[in-house]
């Protein structure tokens, strides 16, 4: 008989350890008892240490390991049940100049904990060599002598989960084709903590999030795939606990297992993965997708003068990538300290394994993966099919699910390298966008290369597997693109020195705040401008949130760390913000609706053939080729899909997109090809109220105002013979 699921084992129940099993990783309850596996190869001798209370001091009973098989170390605990509270001690050689961290005095989190009973410390004691304080800067000989103190006062501890399974009653995954998705980058806390219409108890966490006020703005807004920064548990770094900041994005990674008990309600955190599927089955009825931001580049744990608080203290050399010629220090391509050994079999299966664990658990639509250039594996592996991305894109569950590379970490730019079913980040919209309506001589490219649907123009570049966004969470809000000249980073006590440099921002005359009237308006026509760009794009558009608000960092473009309204949205937006919002939905209406954007995407991405014409066109309504563009003082372009009606009369239907990026206006011609059309504008940019359509019949000349985009609907019917 089992033991009820919800009573952990008495203090003084004493148990002996039975052989096990090496599957799966981790801690199983089977309804009699508790497998114990842990992956270690370089490890002496394994402990599992169990504690009767998440705030105990020690723990209460140890067991050793015996059996290992391979590199696993494994035990069964006969009666031990849910809620049981446990952590490793793992023996091997303290020998840093050679790789290893083992330190027994030191308990550690289980890799593949499920459930969080409580988080580390930032306490001197949580690290292998002696340290006096968590601020100094200590000598790398300092970290050579093992630290025989005992941390489990402040040691990170896992619980066994109950392994009860979650009602998925009617759950089905949208499945949201490329050539619809709308992507929406959004923080679980920042999106809820303000929100007036979400129960108080219930802002900042997975069922806020939920709620249906939250919904309905996302649907209302055109979105279709909401992308959350990252929701398995992390940790902050010393650095920033020390300076009383905090690791508010979440992109430094405790255990890739469980979720981050910051999103869980308030007294309810042993129901966090619960909320969480609650969560994905809200947007699931609602018709939405979920992708989590996964971290596997990097932990926690910092560089070599970090804490021990898992992998480290597990198996140091195995599951972190050291330099070959000093294997005291990390590779660092990740920015962070470390970076995980992806060309190791452990650390593969513990992505993987982890990756498989979200989306058969909680019915995840799919993964964004961070600086994933991290992730490639070697020239050997790639031949081989044994690298990470090859194993991913195999692989019968994830293949299914969306994946998403950023493809660079800060070591390599591998655009390109994550084939289908990826797709990649594309930066290189970002910025040549943000030059073009800078003004930047020589943008013509974002032209020809990122809103054209010539397969000739973009040969080679797959534009449809682009992700293309104006702004992400690394970086500038677009409020803040069109406010700032240069990054304002101070809050970060970092010195400023934090951040990317190259925002190619323009703050339309007056850094900061304004109240010049002028001002404001050609931000908030610069800001229309951007959006309209990206709406009209080849790729897949991702907004960031918040910036339907037009929410401000105040110049700050890496608020990692601010919990604070940096952060969060505003649900109180001012008149001119609402404007945007309302000009932003009935954009993105217009995208998803409009036949001609609609059948050119969908051909464009499958390649399919279609009478799709493309032409450029001068000031003068000369039609011009495209590598001809460079210098004019306006970008024109218009599309045209052969579309038939019920009664198989032909008609031609087509937008034409005028573009001015110049401070002075025009009077455009409309081209004599256009002579038999009739018009209709769907929007200007330059207008205060951009998005009232009006008829407007034919056309010969049309005033194009400074800086500005001018979409025009176009209809002819097919002349007969």
């Amino acid at each position: 008989m089992g033991m009820d699921p919800q009573t952990p084992l008495p203090s003084h129940l004493r148990m002996s350890l039975e052989t096990g099993s090496p599957e799966p990783l981790g801690a199983s309850w089977d309804g009699n008892g508790v497998n114990f596996s842990i992956d270690s190869p370089n490890a002496t001798k394994v402990e599992i240490c169990l504690f009767e209370e998440a705030d105990s001091k020690e723990e209460t009973e140890r067991f050793t390991l015996e059996a290992k098989t391979g590199s696993v170390w494994h035990g069964y605990l006969r009666g031990l049940g849910p809620g049981s509270i446990y952590g490793y001690r793992v023996y091997g050689p303290y020998d840093p100049k050679n790789g290893h961290r083992f330190n027994p005095n030191k308990i550690v989190l289980d890799p593949y904990a499920r459930e969080i009973a409580r988080l580390p410390q930032i306490d001197t004691l949580s690290y292998s060599y002696p340290r006096d304080d968590i601020k100094s800067k200590f000598p790398e000989e300092a970290i050579l002598q093992m630290d025989e103190r005992d941390n489990s006062s402040v040691a990170p501890l896992a619980r066994i989960p109950t392994g009860l399974s979650f009602e998925w009653i009617g759950d089905t995954r949208p499945k949201i084709p490329w050539e619809e998705t709308v992507l929406y980058e959004a923080h679980v806390k920042g999106m809820t903590i303000h929100h007036p219409k979400v129960p108080a108890e219930l802002r900042g966490t997975f069922l806020g999030l939920s709620c249906e006020p939250v919904l309905e703005h996302i649907q209302k807004l055109g979105v279709t795939t909401v992308e959350l920064l990252p929701i398995f548990q992390s940790f902050p770094s010393a650095r920033l606990f020390s300076a009383g900041l905090t690791d508010f994005w979440g992109y430094n990674t405790l255990s890739f297992f469980s979720p981050d008990l910051r999103f869980a309600r308030k007294g309810k955190e042993k129901e966090a993965l619960d909320d969480f599927k609650r969560m994905v089955q809200s947007f699931h009825s609602a018709g939405l997708e979920i992708l989590l931001d996964v971290v596997y580049n990097h932990s926690c744990e910092e560089d070599l003068y970090g804490p021990n608080l898992t992998l480290r203290g597990v198996d140091n050399a195995s599951y972190y990538l050291l330099k070959s010629n000093d294997l005291m220090h990390y590779v660092n391509s990740s920015g962070c300290g470390n970076t995980l050994n992806i060309h190791n079999d452990i650390t593969k299966n513990l992505i993987v394994d982890s990756l498989r664990y979200w989306a058969q658990e909680t019915h995840i639509d799919g993964f964004r993966f961070d600086l994933a250039a991290s992730l490639l594996g070697s020239e050997e592996d790639k031949r081989e099919g044994k690298d990470l991305i090859t194993i991913l894109r195999k692989d019968p569950v994830l293949s299914d699910l969306k994946l998403i590379a950023e493809p660079w970490d800060i070591e390599r730019y591998e655009k390109g390298s994550f084939p289908s079913p990826w797709r990649e980040w594309d930066d290189r919209f970002r910025d040549s966008e943000r030059r073009f309506w800078m003004g930047t001589s020589g943008e013509t490219n974002f032209l020809t290369e990122f809103l054209s649907f010539d397969a000739r123009s973009t040969l080679g570049k797959s534009p449809e597997r682009n992700i293309q966004y104006v702004t992400c969470h690394d970086g500038f809000t677009l409020e803040d693109l069109v406010s700032y000249n240069s990054k304002h980073n101070e809050a970060n006590l970092e010195n400023n020195k934090d951040g990317n440099d190259r925002n190619y921002s323009w703050n339309c005359g007056e850094e900061g705040k304004s109240f010049n009237i002028e001002v404001l308006r050609l931000r908030e026509k610069q800001k229309r401008n951007l959006i309209v760009s990206l709406a009209l794009a080849n790729g897949i558009p991702m907004l960031l949130s918040g910036d339907e608000f037009s929410r401000t960092q105040n110049g700050n473009n890496n608020a990692y760390c601010q919990d604070n309204e940096s952060n969060y949205l505003s649900w109180d937006p001012s008149s001119h913000e609402r404007h945007f919002f309302s000009f932003l939905t009935f954009l993105l209406n217009y995208r998803r609706t409009n036949p001609t954007l609609r059948t050119a995407r969908k051909v464009f991405g499958q390649k399919e053939e279609i009478d799709l014409t493309e032409k450029w066109f001068d000031v003068n309504g000369n039609e011009i080729h495209p590598n001809l563009l460079e210098g004019l003082p306006f970008r024109f372009f218009s599309r045209f899909l052969e579309i038939k009606s019920e009664k198989e009369e032909a008609y031609r239907n087509g937008i034409l997109v005028l573009i001015n990026r110049e401070d002075e206006p025009f009077t455009y011609s409309i081209p004599t090809y256009f002579q038999n059309h009739s018009f209709k504008k769907i929007l200007d940019t330059s207008e205060e109220i951009p998005f009232v359509p009006s008829n407007c019949y034919s056309m010969v000349h049309y005033p194009m105002q400074a800086r500005s985009v001018c979409i025009l609907e176009t209809h002819l019917r097919a002349q007969e013979g």
